[in-house]
């Protein structure tokens, strides 16, 4: 069969770029470490212009940023894990970095926070050479990785190293997919499935994710956590914040979110969140990553992020 079709080209080029080192650090023993970062951008016709020196896409501008961040129970995961569910956003016009931040196995809290703070002020610093917009940067997550986002939107100093310095690591908007936003919350949920499920895969708190992101004394352990829990740093200088969790989530309690969303709504911070309850979504299931859901997070960003120039 020959036949001539005419697919017009509507649909822009998407591309990959893997394994750019963001930053130097160490893990708990001293050992160098070096983070990575991937960024999936519509920066038109890469195969094209290496063949050719040419391009046959013109450019729309800068792209407002946006930087996925990985849960996993703040392990030291793959950084592009969820890069196939995230090309969504890429479709929608947002270049979207996947940044590989230091897991428990490597270093315990604040390490997380403070990588994903350098990621954001190295792709600020490196604008230009990527074409992205640096006033328009926002982060997304899930279950750890929601947490991580939700601390994000708090825009809070003192989670800054040295690198990088004289860019902001602030963001202007924010999605939490069920993260476990308060970590005594989160201990007391583990603590009854510890006490009433037998042969649990844990004997005691400081085995789960969050005894091994906190870590020293057990005894101590809950109140500490305290000071890791973004919901107690609530402050007028919050990004707008969506919070998306699953009524059936069994490892982070749907309670944990309308908790937060609460706090939210107490500080006068409703008209900048918005809480959607995923019916029949357990964690991280098939129910976040549904057409309406994807719609729901794009127009989120457009309409929270900054107007582009």
């Amino acid at each position: 069969m020959k036949k001539i079709i005419d697919p017009g080209k509507e649909r822009r080029s998407i591309n990959f770029i893997d394994h750019i080192v963001y930053s130097h650090v160490q893990d708990r023993d001293g050992n160098p470490v070096d983070l990575e970062l991937s960024l999936m951008v519509q920066n038109g016709n890469s195969e094209m212009r290496l063949a050719s020196g040419r391009d046959d896409e013109v450019s729309t501008g800068r792209q407002p940023l946006l930087v996925w961040i990985n849960g996993a129970g703040w392990h030291d995961v793959p950084k592009n894990m969820m890069a196939a569910e995230m090309q969504f956003l890429a479709e929608a016009g947002f270049a979207v970095a996947f940044i590989h931040y230091r897991g428990t196995e490597l270093a315990g809290w604040p390490a997380q926070l403070i990588d994903c703070k350098t990621a954001v002020r190295f792709l600020r610093a490196h604008a230009d050479l990527y074409g992205l917009d640096a006033r328009r940067v926002g982060v997304i997550g899930r279950s750890a990785g929601g947490h991580l986002a939700s601390w994000m939107a708090m825009n809070t100093d003192g989670f800054d190293s040295e690198e990088w310095a004289g860019f902001s690591s602030h963001v202007s908007a924010a999605v939490d997919m069920f993260g476990p936003t308060d970590l005594p919350m989160a201990f007391a949920h583990d603590q009854h499935v510890i006490d009433t499920v037998p042969n649990y895969r844990w004997k005691n708190i400081a085995e789960g994710h969050g005894g091994k992101l906190i870590g020293g004394d057990m005894e101590t352990m809950v109140e500490r956590s305290k000071a890791a829990s973004p919901d107690r740093f609530i402050n007028d200088g919050m990004s707008p914040l969506m919070i998306l969790h699953g009524d059936q989530d069994p490892l982070v309690p749907l309670e944990i979110s309308e908790h937060f969303y609460d706090l939210l709504v107490k500080a006068g911070l409703e008209d900048r969140t918005e809480f959607y309850i995923l019916k029949n979504g357990g964690h991280g299931t098939r129910e976040f990553f549904q057409t309406s859901v994807r719609e729901i997070i794009v127009e989120f960003f457009k309409r929270r992020l900054p107007k582009g120039e």
